[in-house]
């Protein structure tokens, strides 16, 4: 397929568009991935310990009521034998042997005084129990502890007497927690069996709804591809999202852009070609029918060569104006800014022009309010102005007349330039800052006019951060208004 040179470009900055389109579709699906990942097991393993952690304070609450329902009863009767008085009771005994059974444990029965009384492993009877939680439990403060590491649990029971509602005693009854232990572990292997066949559910639903999320972005992916061979003129849409349209609306602006560029491109190119073309042109021109006529008069000798000497100066004008409009394409960087005396200079811009504005009879009028002094790069500046007073020189009839005038608020100086020319006609004022653009080509041509000198003032201006506007009417003549601030903002 045939491409044009300019189109190149394009193609390249679509390709750096898909590459990076690519890199956020894949960014994007991994993040929704991740995403969906861990809303669908972080939940799951809150859940887990949750569950787990419920369970084991279930069966400790169940293990600790049943308990103290067989403890009520023994309590009566450590208080109706005297049991905590020192008397004996083999029901009681039995009782405490019993209830020690039942839980593979041991039991202490504790006086008022703090004194163990018995002891069903009969090791400490006679000893003293005085602790932080006996004393709570005084307090008629039931306390149970658990143990998850040592896998043991210890109630501390108070015995009361039903008749005064007095505290005379405690049971301390410690035991194993094997069996609930054991139901953790077991239950914590079925949650983990069913963890891990939720998690594998989690990231194929994962997996493909990420997959589907994306799609449209792969549309624009897929469209962009089968385009990038060329420079194709139809817009895309996809409004399968927000996100999907606004790509592509950003798309296509980004390609009308690039377009635009090209052609201007394609046209600057051309016109230049034109330009320097033109005066060779003529110059071949003169110098063959030169060399066709060997015995010509030396008259004609001279006629020619000055005309060839006139091309080459149009030549040589063309080239500085190129440069001068290149150097103006550089970054600001290049711009040289330091206090000026406005007034100054624009009165040495009247005093260059003078001559060619009194060869044509022109009057320049220069009125100033008061004296400015600003921030700008007085080269540019100087060559900004200069072409905006020649041409309403040249461009203006014989005894017209030209104002030039400067005026400065607490921000800005203003420079307007009136002149009673020819005018530019309307539909042609908005290209007028165009290289290489000129409203009568023919007229542009007999006074040496190359169409760069407006492209050059606006770049000029422009990169004083300034601004320019022109209001005209045929046959009435022109005024251009420039606006740059007084102090310079890089």
């Amino acid at each position: 397929m045939y491409i044009r040179s300019g189109e190149l470009v394009i193609i390249s900055s679509i390709k750096k568009y898909l590459h990076a389109l690519g890199e956020f579709q894949k960014s994007l699906q991994f993040r929704i991935f991740i995403f969906f990942i861990l809303v669908g097991t972080i939940p799951l393993f809150i859940l887990k310990y949750g569950m787990l952690y419920s369970h084991e304070e279930q069966m400790m609450d169940r293990h600790s009521a049943m308990i103290r329902n067989q403890c009520a009863q023994i309590s009566k009767d450590l208080v109706e034998t005297g049991y905590l008085e020192g008397q004996t009771s083999n029901i009681v005994d039995v009782e405490l042997a019993q209830l020690a059974r039942l839980y593979n444990g041991r039991v202490v029965v504790v006086d008022e005084n703090f004194r163990i009384i018995k002891d069903t492993y009969g090791i400490d009877e006679g000893k003293f129990l005085i602790s932080k939680e006996a004393m709570d439990c005084f307090s008629a403060i039931n306390t149970t502890f658990y143990d998850n590491e040592t896998e043991s649990a210890k109630i501390m029971i108070p015995v009361v007497c039903d008749n005064t509602e007095e505290i005379q005693g405690m049971m301390v009854i410690s035991f194993p927690t094997t069996d609930i232990s054991q139901s953790r572990k077991m239950l914590n292997k079925n949650v983990r069996v069913l963890q891990w066949g939720v998690l594998a559910l989690v990231i194929i639903f994962a997996f493909y709804i990420s997959r589907f999320l994306v799609k449209p972005f792969r549309k624009v992916t897929k469209f962009l591809e089968e385009s990038s061979t060329g420079v194709e003129d139809e817009e895309i849409s996809l409004p399968d999202y927000t996100e999907t349209q606004l790509l592509t609306d950003a798309y296509n602006k980004m390609m009308a852009r690039m377009k635009e560029l090209d052609d201007s491109r394609q046209e600057f190119v051309s016109n230049v070609s034109h330009e320097l073309k033109t005066p060779i042109t003529s110059m071949k021109v003169l110098a063959d029918s030169l060399l066709m006529q060997p015995d010509a008069p030396l008259e004609l000798y001279q006629e020619f060569m000055k005309d060839m000497s006139e091309e080459i100066d149009r030549e040589n004008k063309i080239i500085n104006d190129l440069l001068s409009l290149v150097k103006m394409d550089k970054k600001a960087g290049d711009i040289h800014i330091q206090p000026t005396n406005i007034n100054e200079l624009l009165e040495l811009i009247l005093k260059r022009l003078r001559p060619i504005a009194d060869k044509r009879e022109v009057e320049l009028v220069m009125e100033t309010f008061r004296t400015v002094t600003a921030e700008v790069d007085e080269m540019k500046l100087t060559l900004a102005l200069s072409n905006l007073v020649e041409n309403a020189i040249k461009y203006n009839k014989e005894g017209g007349w030209v104002h030039i005038s400067l005026n400065v608020d607490h921000k800005y100086f203003y420079v307007k330039i009136e002149d009673s020319g020819i005018g530019i006609p309307e539909e042609s004022q908005e290209r007028i800052f165009e290289r290489f653009y000129r409203v009568d080509k023919s007229h542009s041509r007999e006074i040496g006019g190359t169409g760069l000198g407006l492209a050059i003032t606006r770049n000029a201006i422009l990169m004083h951060r300034g601004a320019i506007k022109v209001y005209s009417k045929e046959g009435e003549g022109t005024t251009f208004t420039v606006r740059i601030p007084i102090n310079y903002v890089g």
